[in-house]
């Protein structure tokens, strides 16, 4: 581990500190890129991919305690960024910004949530490997080539929190309102961050928290119906944009979402640091006097963030769990999924949703009996339908099932030539994709995403 400052003559200095993760077994065939741009999450706030520099970059949690880190206060969120140089072919090199040394614990904590994120564990690596000895051998007997060259790994968040709420955002809207979203829950947490701005956290945080569960601690789940996810409406005109074309047409789609119209006092990327002088002007002597937005920093280096930046990173449980289900609704374009995240948070805080022990059950493989148990506990979660336990269950390492929606009825449409609808869509893609059991997914994945990372390399290359 090194310490770093970056050169400036007329900027502050700027700390870092370098360190190296081994790749292990992985490092023969592991490509960051195809790591990174393998699902929409990686699009959605605060993760930021540099195409040219290849670089993966947002801010991560330092564990502060010995208490569960998707939990735990204080939270100090330092900005990382992820690169594969080509002088370390078997090592990640990891550079965190805004401080001049790590502890072995504060280590142990980023590199978890990288490994996490990029699926990098034993597990996930022994997965990679099945799953592309199936895919070759299909790819040679079918003869084509879409299934070869995908690396076998699925981007997700650095912590499960982080994907449940994200799931949820990717329910019944279109993509530039899951980037809305997302980025709007990112800002809010730069504002909760805030803490000298009384009126702001008085207006937040609910004195009386409403509808709290009387479960006892040792409950997994709240004692809440499962709330029925509304109607897909499949109609050609309300079909949400095919995730290959997502990756394509991002910035289109964040232009579009910048002109979306919301209730609330929509904060937007390029307002971003406005919003702190007016909501936050008296926490510049201790943050500095800019905010930052892990979008607008970029460089032909990728992002290089200023010293003592405001860091906007994805809330943590504790810091949504007392919120006002109005307050986070129009702030952040929530609608209905403010009050089922803000009752996630509360189960998580209080004990009931155990995250912790969930992954820990899943650490040594995704059994179908541990997916079936998981699937059930999940449901009883207020606002975790079918689609929305599928994909938590996919970001925990559960490849047999595929997530449906309108999306997969337009994908078996578009590519498979199958009528479909959605009464009928989960039966047609297993009998399309499970051959390549037990990572259907995968499969699946693989052949939305080829398309879609060939123009991309082609338009980089062409640029």
């Amino acid at each position: 581990m090194e310490n770093t400052k970056t050169d400036g003559k007329e900027e502050e200095e700027e700390e870092s500190v370098v360190f190296e993760i081994p790749l292990g077994d992985a490092a023969e065939t592991f490509n960051l890129e195809k790591a990174v741009c393998s699902h929409g999450l990686f699009m959605m706030s605060p993760n930021h991919w540099d195409p040219l520099s290849l670089t993966f970059s947002r801010p991560l949690r330092l564990s502060l305690s010995d208490s569960d880190p998707q939990v735990s206060t204080p939270t100090t969120s330092l900005f990382v960024s992820i690169s594969h140089p080509p002088h370390l072919p078997r090592s990640l090199s990891v550079r965190v910004y805004g401080t001049r040394c790590l502890s072995p614990k504060h280590q142990e904590s980023l590199v978890a949530q990288v490994v996490r994120m990029l699926r990098l564990s034993e597990t996930d690596e022994r997965n990679a490997r099945e799953f592309r000895k199936i895919a070759e051998a299909a790819a040679a007997e079918e003869n084509n080539s879409w299934l070869t060259g995908f690396g076998g790994r699925v981007f997700r968040s650095p912590t499960l929190f982080e994907d449940m709420v994200k799931c949820i955002l990717l329910c019944n809207c279109q993509w530039p309102r899951t980037l809305s979203m997302a980025r709007a829950l990112c800002e809010l947490q730069c504002e909760l961050q805030c803490k000298s701005s009384g009126v702001f956290v008085a207006q937040a945080v609910n004195a009386t928290v409403k509808n709290k569960c009387n479960d006892t601690a040792h409950n997994f789940i709240p004692n809440t119906s499962a709330g029925k996810e509304s109607k897909r409406n499949i109609r050609a005109s309300k079909v949400t944009k095919n995730l290959a074309s997502k990756i394509v047409e991002t910035e289109t789609l964040l232009e579009a979402d910048a002109n979306l119209k919301t209730d609330s006092a929509h904060i937007g990327r390029e307002t971003l640091e406005s919003v702190e002088n007016d909501s936050c002007a008296r926490c510049s002597s201790r943050h500095g006097s800019d905010s930052w937005a892990p979008d607008s920093l970029q460089s032909q280096h990728g992002i290089q963030p200023g010293v003592n930046k405001m860091i906007c990173n994805f809330p943590s449980p504790r810091e949504l769990a007392n919120l006002d289900e109005s307050f986070l609704a129009k702030r952040c374009n929530l609608g209905y999924r403010a009050i089922r995240i803000i009752k996630l948070a509360q189960s998580i805080v209080e004990g009931r949703i155990p995250l912790r022990e969930v992954e820990e059950d899943c650490a040594n493989g995704a059994s179908s009996s541990c997916y079936n148990k998981l699937a059930d506990q999940f449901r009883q979660i207020d606002g975790f339908g079918p689609f929305t336990c599928a994909n938590v269950l996919m970001c925990m390492g559960f490849y047999h099932i595929i997530p449906t929606d309108s999306e997969t009825v337009r994908h078996l449409k578009q590519v498979h030539a199958k009528k479909s609808t959605i009464q009928t869509v989960q039966r047609d893609v297993e009998e399309i994709y499970g051959k390549y059991a037990p990572f259907q997914f995968l499969a699946y994945c693989c052949r939305r995403m080829r398309p879609s990372h060939d123009k991309v390399v082609s338009s980089v290359k062409t640029s």
